[in-house]
């Protein structure tokens, strides 16, 4: 075992680390989303790339993407109970962030100000 194996700092990272996860994480907190809507709500984000992420935070266990059987194919994305476990460390960091910004007098203006999430309980 290397020794920043056990660091939980990094372990938190590795989880949310990526480019577009947090956001991904964030939105999914109000409810379950197809890849239609999350694209429009991640507008930066290519389809390659967001389907990598969500393929990144399914397989860590944070997602959960349920296929319905239907033509054309409908896939929803919603948190896990482990994703919605993250909603406060996602919270602290956008208050952070946002009290960092006033001191350099910026106000925030993103759409992470407009609410907290409530972790679900799936």
């Amino acid at each position: 075992m290397k020794t920043n194996d056990c660091c939980p700092v990094e372990a938190t990272l590795e989880l949310i680390g990526g480019k577009y996860k947090a956001l991904i994480l964030w939105h999914l907190s109000e409810g379950k989303l197809r890849f239609s809507e999350l694209k429009k709500l991640i507008s930066g984000a290519t389809p390659k790339m967001l389907t990598q992420q969500l393929r990144e935070l399914e397989s860590q266990k944070l997602v959960h993407r349920e296929v319905y059987p239907v033509i054309p194919p409908k896939v929803e994305y919603s948190l896990t109970a482990l994703g919605s476990s993250l909603m406060p460390v996602l919270v602290a960091m956008r208050d952070w962030g946002a009290g960092y910004l006033r001191k350099k007098d910026v106000e925030p203006c993103c759409f992470m100000m407009d609410k907290t999430p409530v972790p679900n309980s799936n």
